[in-house]
Order: structure tokens, then C-alpha cells, then sequence
């Protein structure tokens, strides 16, 4: 019995295929969209828990290598390292760094919520929805 056999998709279709869906499925994390905003002020809902752990995080010092650090609460948070700025949406010629705001267990995956400081100047921003938009506290 003679079957059909599909002819495959060439190397440069299977990427495109494997490319889509790894895009679709990461949404692009790290990368700010254009209409991204930055306020002076930070009046919106967990503002006041950007504030405290930008306390916490000064009280050691804001480290500056990635990792995991204890929290006051028994758990970890995590700090990201260096910020680049890449996309220009905070004031321009600093060296910003990024801190987690919320602890949980150490290795649990990361939310969106972030403080990014400068920390030459003290300026601290706060990021509720992974760096679209930035409110000073």
C-alpha cells in the first residue's frame, strides 16, 4: 500500500514557526513599548509597597550583583542587577539598578513589580507592570 507523504517545510519555514511561538509565548519580556510613561509622583495602588521595600532594600545597602537576598519576612527577593535604561524612558547619563518588590520563596519565578534606583543621585522608581511605566517615589 502506497501513502502520501507531506513534503516537510524548509529549515527557514520551521524558524519562523519556532520564532513566533517563542515570541508569543515570552510577550517580549524586558523589552519597553514606546508609549511608556514616567511621573513625578507615585499615588497608585501598591506605591506604598514599592516604599517599603525600597527601605529594605537601602537598609542593604542596594546590592548591585543579581541574586537572591533575605527578607524580613523568613522568604527571599531578588534583585536584577544593572538597569540600562536601554530605552531611554528615565532621565538619561545614570547608572540605575533593579530590586524585586515583592519576597517569595527562594527560586520562585519573578513578578512584574519593580524599584529601580539611581543610586548616585537617590532617585527610586517605581515599575508596576515591568518597566512600561515608571512613577517616582
Amino acid at each position: 500500500m502506497h501513502t502520501l507523504q507531506r513534503p516537510r517545510p524548509s529549515w527557514p519555514a520551521r524558524l519562523t514557526v519556532v520564532l513566533a511561538a517563542l515570541v508569543s509565548l515570552t510577550g517580549l519580556v524586558g523589552v519597553t513599548p514606546a508609549t511608556a510613561s514616567v511621573y513625578s509622583t507615585c499615588t497608585i495602588s501598591r506605591c506604598a509597597d514599592a516604599r517599603t521595600a525600597s527601605s529594605i532594600w537601602a537598609g542593604k545597602g542596594y546590592p548591585t550583583s543579581a541574586g537572591w537576598y533575605s527578607w524580613p519576612d523568613g522568604r527571599y527577593n531578588y534583585t536584577g542587577g544593572r538597569f540600562y535604561n536601554r530605552e531611554g524612558q528615565l532621565p538619561s547619563g545614570a547608572t540605575y539598578y533593579e530590586y524585586d518588590v515583592y519576597s517569595r520563596a527562594k527560586g520562585a519565578a519573578r513578578d512584574a513589580y519593580r524599584i529601580v534606583v539611581n543610586r548616585s543621585s537617590g532617585a527610586v522608581w517605581f515599575s508596576p507592570n515591568h518597566y512600561t511605566d515608571f512613577y517616582r517615589l
